[in-house]
């Protein structure tokens, strides 16, 4: 399993799960985009380069959530999957994706947030967790 959504009242909440520190981010924006996309499949046909930097695991996480959420409402760039290199607190990854216009009704997420939010180390691989404000 890549990822699998959690109950929560007025957000949403995913769990991401992968081998390694790396995919447990890459599965993290598969995540993301099933939600907005309302998972219709996200053509992967451009590429963006993102550089993010956090304090510790879960301030690179909720960074790189953000980076994403830029993409989309800044740049109109929808993602549909990433390759994601992390050293330290220094993220380098290829988001590969698409022009969002060329989607219909796709949902919106406001913002990441650090509720409840984690990255872990788990017994097999890596989980994180985060709650989007929709």
């Amino acid at each position: 399993m890549k990822y699998k959504f959690l109950e929560h009242t007025a957000d949403i909440k995913f769990q991401a799960y992968g081998k390694t520190l790396n995919e447990v981010f890459e599965n993290s924006v598969l995540a993301v985009v099933e939600y907005i996309s309302r998972g219709k499949k996200i053509k992967a046909i451009k590429a963006k380069v993102v550089d993010v930097l956090g304090n510790d695991l879960n301030s690179l996480f909720y960074n790189f959530l953000d980076e994403l959420l830029y993409l989309l409402d800044a740049e109109n760039f929808i993602s549909a999957r990433a390759e994601v290199m992390i050293r330290g607190y220094n993220l380098h990854a290829e988001i590969f994706g698409d022009d969002a216009s060329n989607y219909l009704d796709l949902d919106h997420i406001k913002a990441a947030t650090y509720a409840e939010m984690h990255v872990k180390k788990i017994d097999k691989g890596w989980e994180a967790q985060a709650v989007l404000d929709v």
